[in-house]
């Protein structure tokens, strides 16, 4: 009997997982219907910080996306590494081979300023804008050319301080990034989308922060997120707490997925959940409910030899279905090529993995370091896994 209830239980938990996902699915929709292009009445000046580590799959395209925008302001695009060997720079240097007349800089500083590299090269990038507008975005993102102009359209809108995106993932090497990719498009940017629109998220990233240099200013600039691991989400409070709104347009970019081995995906999945739950741990733990396949598998085992069995397979199957469902219509929304629907049952499976092995320990791997979260903050180890 014991065995019996608490496969009905594990039941429950994957039929509210179930609800979950269909009221994402019909969050979706709505994006779908409200997705449109529009233009910014003006059209200012934009400083784009692209800072850069290494020389990753597809950084070419990726920077080039940024370099073609169909924008009618004034563009300087300022790239940041902090090595001289980086190999990021002989991408910029090609860059500017083929896009002659470009107004690019690139700054080399080996300066650092705290735990997150990323913002230190920003803190040094930063004496280097000369415009009025900033915009940040990370190097495994991917825009088309009308990016900048809706960007800069929502964030001339009364009251805002700043404009972040959504990023969907797009797979370019091999099995491990299309399952890395999955992971954002089936669970991730659905889970986003859910609390945006319930106002249970709050959320800021780096696909795109673009806001004014006084709202920049109004923050400290970036030096005080330089031992923000979460740095994106720190500045986003700091600037609903001393600028104004932020913006999320109801577009999304593209994330450039390059994981080579399932050490690299499982590292790299490992570390956002560790960061998501040391921002959020009551909102992270509450997610648990997003995962309804491996409840109603676990319901399956426990039901084994009982009445419960049966339901608790084919609630299993409906689950799946249901992570098609949301699937689908991020397709819709983001207008995104087929997924590989065949990969999701896997997906689901390895993603509740990293959920429950993320409460086991604090250190995550990022960059070719190791850090571990001590008394509630980030410290470096010093290891060197990449």
């Amino acid at each position: 009997m014991i065995l019996f209830w608490s496969s009905v239980a594990a039941s429950a938990v994957a039929v509210i997982g179930c609800a979950y996902l269909l009221m994402a699915a019909i969050l979706l929709r709505g994006v779908a219907r409200h997705r449109s292009v529009t233009c910014p009445a003006a059209a200012p000046s934009v400083t784009i910080l692209k800072p850069l580590y290494g020389d990753e799959p597809g950084l070419f395209d990726n920077l080039r996306s940024f370099c073609i925008q169909d924008y009618r302001g004034d563009v300087q695009i300022v790239f940041g590494v902090q090595t001289p060997d980086d190999a990021a720079i002989a991408t910029v240097e090609r860059l500017r081979r083929v896009l002659p007349g470009r107004d690019f800089d690139l700054v080399i500083d080996t300066k650092t300023h705290g735990l997150n590299r990323k913002v230190s090269s920003l803190v040094n990038m930063a004496p280097r804008i000369r415009h009025d507008v900033v915009v940040v975005a990370d190097s495994d993102i991917r825009v088309d050319p009308s990016h900048l102009s809706r960007v800069i359209a929502a964030l001339e809108e009364p009251g805002i301080s700043a404009v972040t995106c959504l990023y969907y993932g797009v797979a370019i090497t091999g099995i491990w990034a299309r399952l890395g990719a999955l992971f954002i498009n089936a669970q991730f940017l659905p889970s986003v989308v859910f609390g945006v629109a319930l106002g249970l998220a709050r959320p800021c990233f780096g696909s795109t922060l673009a806001l004014r240099r006084e709202a920049l200013a109004a923050i400290g600039g970036f030096n005080p997120f330089a031992d923000c691991l979460a740095d994106d989400y720190a500045m986003g409070q700091a600037l609903r707490t001393h600028a104004g709104k932020i913006a999320i347009p109801p577009f999304a970019v593209a994330h450039v997925c390059t994981q080579g081995s399932f050490g690299q995906l499982w590292r790299q999945q490992l570390r956002w959940a560790r960061t998501i739950r040391s921002i959020d741990p009551i909102g992270y733990t509450g997610s648990v409910l997003g995962h309804p396949l491996p409840w109603a598998l676990l319901a399956a085992l426990l039901g084994a030899g009982s009445t419960a069995l049966v339901p608790a397979i084919a609630l299993a199957v409906v689950t799946i279905a249901c992570r098609g469902a949301v699937l689908r219509e991020v397709e819709r929304a983001y207008v995104l090529s087929s997924q590989p629907y065949w990969l999701v049952p896997a997906c689901d499976l390895l993603s509740f993995a990293v959920f429950v092995v993320s409460f086991l320990r604090w250190d995550v791997s990022w960059r070719g370091r190791r850090f571990r979260m001590v008394a509630g903050a980030w410290t470096a180890d010093r290891g060197t896994q990449s």
